[in-house]
């Protein structure tokens, strides 16, 4: 711990309303900085080197996305405008079985035209190297990273339906536990995407056990959010207690109408199981539209072997037809292609269809809107994003409400302009954390302001593991918010997704002022948070 008394130190926030993270209600104090640690929380005022005057304002600590996607855009710009702006100072990445790291033999090969969009030239296998190469550039906000099972199972095995049995499991679980020594904090599964949709249970329970040792959390996008949501969260929960580790939920829905009426039953069973003694938490982020890849819709045999034998089959025409007859058993409801909004695409030539949903998109390209939906993903190489306007807005606030449910924007740092600044992402790249306290803490009274700043600061910064984060202390580091409970609000639409959010004034990485009286500053203070370090 700094001492500060008789000295003078670098910042004093004074007179604020400071909501430490914890469920303890606010008080009114002074904060001390020195360099990047908080050295003073109370009523005496050191002097101070800077002083910023609080009143009528909260201070919390920096919230922390616990779903973040940000593996290559924080490389192709280390700013993180969208992230800071909202007060964001920590992201959770890696999430959904997609992690920066590790990258060998197929998965590199996945990467590539990522890496090459953004303009990232620098190459790596393993997460020690990223890791090296995210400090060497900097960052605005501190990163920490799961370990995707999607790198592992698409380093080890590819993009193929196959079991992973025998040497393989062997090769998976060594190549999993090295990157949980290199600072991983977590193993995490997207098991609606290649490779790890062809994974079964006991593959997951398997590589889940490298958890153990070190206590470490599995988080799951589950196999299903909608038709099998109840069979999907009952897989996650086998593999917690076959594997006894923590198990998190990713961005916990019920999607499509027709399954909107599970929402209590599966909140019963979480409850259930957690009485029972397994160690379960979700996330979610404040919207009732989840984004994706456009062709994660399709059925799930189509992905086998990777992009190019994707592509492939969408162009065989009796394949074709099949997958057709396959989606239209699937999508047989009215209206739902008006629901699906294209967000990014890669060719000039579509950029237009950037916001329009599909069905407007196949009346102005004169076709139905299945055949719209083909022409893209096949014009666009697989490379389209879209929007899913899928959910109900009451089971939002059920999940929201949960006191084991954290917030997780699952969306990747952007800024306003440069090579991030590309499409019409989902809003809540811009305003995840300004809604949650506008909207469903002040506006609709969902949350009380020192509930919801636990779930974005401390319950999250416990949960993965970061010492000395999440919370106001002495001693611990000074990531901090200052807001106006009363103004702060979301801007940012489907229509019009870069936005600056409002009411977040202030907002401190390390001890260093990310922004100041609500202008971005530039500074690049964050640090990459490894298990088992800062």
């Amino acid at each position: 711990m700094v001492r500060v008394m008789g000295n003078r130190v670098d910042i004093l926030i004074r007179d604020g309303l400071v909501h430490d993270g914890s469920l303890t209600g606010p008080v009114i104090a002074n904060i001390a900085l020195v360099g990047d640690k908080i050295a003073y929380v109370g009523t005496d005022a050191p002097a101070a080197a800077s002083v910023i005057r609080a009143e009528g304002r909260a201070v919390s600590p920096g919230f922390i996305d616990a779903h973040a996607h940000s593996d290559f855009t924080i490389l192709a710009d280390p700013r993180a405008e969208g992230k800071i702006t909202q007060g964001v100072t920590t992201e959770i990445n890696g999430n959904c079985g997609m992690s920066a790291a590790p990258l060998f033999g197929r998965a590199v090969e996945r990467r590539e035209e990522d890496l090459r969009e953004l303009g990232i030239t620098e190459r790596w296998n393993t997460l020690a190297q990223y890791f090296s190469l995210v400090e060497k550039r900097s960052s605005a906000v501190n990163i920490a990273s799961l370990a995707g099972h999607g790198n592992i199972r698409g380093s080890v095995i590819g993009y193929d339906d196959r079991k992973a049995s025998g040497i393989l499991l062997t090769v998976m679980k060594t190549m999993l536990s090295e990157t949980l020594e290199q600072g991983a904090i977590g193993f995490s599964t997207g098991l609606i995407y290649p490779p790890g949709i062809y994974s079964d249970t006991e593959e997951l329970i398997a590589l889940a056990r490298c958890l153990q040792p070190r206590d470490l959390i599995y988080t799951s996008h589950m196999r299903s959010e909608g038709n099998m949501l109840e069979q999907a969260v009952n897989e996650v929960v086998r593999i917690g207690r076959e594997a006894e580790v923590r198990v998190h939920i990713s961005h916990i829905k019920t999607a499509g109408e027709q399954n909107w009426h599970k929402a209590d039953r599966v909140i019963g069973l979480l409850h259930e199981v957690r009485r029972e003694g397994l160690r379960l938490t979700c996330d979610r982020y404040p919207y009732i539209a989840s984004s994706t890849d456009l062709d994660a819709i399709l059925p799930s045999w189509v992905f086998a072997g990777g992009n190019d034998e994707e592509l492939k089959r969408l162009q065989d025409a009796s394949t074709r037809r099949r997958i057709e007859e396959e989606m239209k058993l699937q999508i047989s409801r009215t209206g739902y292609w008006q629901k699906v909004i294209v967000s990014s695409v890669a060719s000039e030539q579509n950029r237009w269809m950037e916001g329009m949903n599909i069905e407007d998109i196949g009346l102005k390209l004169n076709m139905d809107s299945l055949s719209a939906f083909f022409r893209i993903i096949i014009e666009e190489k697989l490379r389209a994003g879209a929007i899913y306007l899928s959910m109900s807005a009451d089971n939002l606030r059920k999940f929201l409400s949960l006191p084991f449910c954290m917030i997780g924007s699952d969306s990747s740092a952007r800024s306003f302009d440069g090579p991030t600044a590309t499409g019409k992402p989902h809003p809540r790249t811009f305003g995840t954390f300004p809604r949650l306290l506008g909207k469903y803490v002040r506006d609709e009274g969902l949350l009380t302001l020192t509930g919801a700043v636990h779930k974005a600061t401390m319950q999250t910064a416990d949960l993965f593991g970061l010492k000395g984060r999440g919370q106001i202390r002495e001693g611990y580091y000074a990531d901090l918010v200052i807001f106006d409970p009363e103004k702060i609000a979301d801007k940012a639409t489907f229509e019009s997704p870069f936005q600056q959010a409002e009411g977040i004034e202030h907002v401190f990485v390390n001890g260093v002022a990310a922004l100041s009286e609500g202008r971005l500053t530039g500074r690049l203070a964050g640090k990459v948070l490894r298990h088992g370090g800062v």
